[in-house]
């Protein structure tokens, strides 16, 4: 038994933030129906196709497990239809602009009427404020959550990160917010709305950046690239790739790095394993002398220090470098490129990346659950067609017969 089996979900999801949710929902057990406009669907099955006429990377890389409808909610026997299945699952997820679904006469307190036990899960861009009512998408949290601000280079512009941390990051959120309502339920019986605004999620994962901002009212950033010769000004400055955990650590050049734009590893020049990493650099001078045998004297001189790191690392590949510093307790990672990634075998064997079979698309890679319970394994499975389960969905939960589906189809309701 997986654990969300028994779980019913009426996803009105699209694009990514919602999606990313109930597909984490639908890999643990759930039971997740895709509610999709009739002849289009979600947008992003056309959204950068890379093969003419088939469902887009974008759109299958987040509705695996899931189950399609299409339906058509204006039309009065699809509004009949949608009432029907509010009151057959246990949680309805959207992610439409706000006040979407109470334009079409569904507001909170209406799909309480319906179903009392429901969990009512949205993600927004704001939450209460001045911008509540404005429309977001992934670049927009980035910036306005603080994490742009604090991205890139000192002498740079406000950079956005390549990870979704606002879109998959809130629906990661919105997952955890939609299993603890079920578990409370269990208790007390009723529903409740789960809300996850983007900005909120975007500052909750910049956390660090909000210490640094009260940090900074008590004197300068000593780990951060500025220290000691820049500027501080009023807020948390942008510090490139220094570690934001108070330990020292830069991007450094390995072997190759003029041919290949990924030839870099991360390392940390961490206190407890300096003097490892001194002596392998051919720099045994330093734990003697008091210009650089403690963490406080390096501190002025990180620059110089990664310098000089540099200079042996470029004579190794990245690779080596990891065997060489991982048993010396070093820490260090090597920039991996999306092509490493894909093909790196202990991923696949793990599940974290999965090879899928579509009908139309063929054989393609997607990334698979990155949570592993020892009890309840996850199958990655293919995303559905636009429409796929209508036909089954009508007949096994509203119990409709053929005759009864052909009507509502005629009438443009599916």
């Amino acid at each position: 038994m997986k654990a969300l089996e028994g779980v019913r979900v009426l996803d009105m999801t699209h694009v990514q933030s919602g999606p990313t949710c109930t597909q984490l929902l639908a890999w643990f057990g759930a039971d997740v129906i895709k509610v999709e406009r009739p002849g289009s669907g979600d947008a992003t099955r056309g959204q950068l196709r890379d093969i003419p006429d088939v469902d887009s990377l974008y759109f299958t890389m987040l509705n695996h497990n899931k189950r399609s409808i299409t339906l058509n909610t204006k039309a009065e026997k699809g509004k009949e239809i949608f009432i029907k299945l509010i009151e057959s699952c246990d949680v309805l997820a959207e992610n439409f602009a706000p006040g979407a679904l109470d334009r079409m006469g569904f507001s909170w307190e209406r799909i309480q009427e319906i179903n009392p036990r429901i969990i009512y899960a949205s993600v927004k861009g704001f939450g209460p404020g001045p911008y509540q009512d404005c429309k977001v998408y992934e670049n927009v949290a980035q910036c306005t959550g603080g994490e742009a601000s604090t991205t890139g280079f000192d002498d740079g512009p406000p950079t956005v990160t390549g990870a979704q941390i606002a879109d998959s990051g809130t629906g990661l959120n919105m997952a955890l917010g939609i299993v603890t309502a079920l578990f409370q339920r269990e208790t007390t019986g009723r529903g409740q709305r789960v809300e996850c605004a983007m900005q909120d999620g975007v500052l909750n994962l910049c956390r660090v950046k909000l210490r640094d901002q009260q940090r900074l009212a008590h004197g300068p950033l000593t780990e951060y690239p500025q220290y000691p010769h820049g500027k501080f000004g009023e807020a948390t400055p942008r510090a490139g790739n220094a570690s934001g955990g108070g330990q020292p650590g830069w991007v450094v050049k390995c072997k190759g790095w003029d041919t290949d734009p990924d030839s870099y590893i991360y390392v940390i020049a961490q206190a407890a394993s300096f003097d490892q990493l001194a002596r392998i650099i051919g720099h045994e001078d330093w734990l003697e002398d008091p210009e650089w045998n403690t963490p406080k004297a390096r501190l002025p001189k990180l620059d110089q220090m990664f310098d000089e790191i540099e200079k042996w690392t470029m004579t190794r590949t990245k690779f080596e470098i990891m065997e060489i510093l991982n048993p010396l307790n070093v820490p260090c990672g090597p920039v991996l490129s999306m092509k490493e990634l894909a093909e790196e075998p202990s991923l696949r064997e793990t599940g974290t990346v999965v090879e899928v079979d579509h009908p139309t698309r063929g054989k393609y890679l997607t990334v698979g659950n990155p949570i592993k319970l020892s009890d309840s394994a996850t199958t990655v499975t293919r995303s559905p067609l636009l429409g796929e389960h209508t036909d089954e969905i009508l007949r096994e939960i509203l119990g409709l017969g053929d005759d009864q589906i052909e009507s509502v189809r005629n009438e443009g309701a599916v």
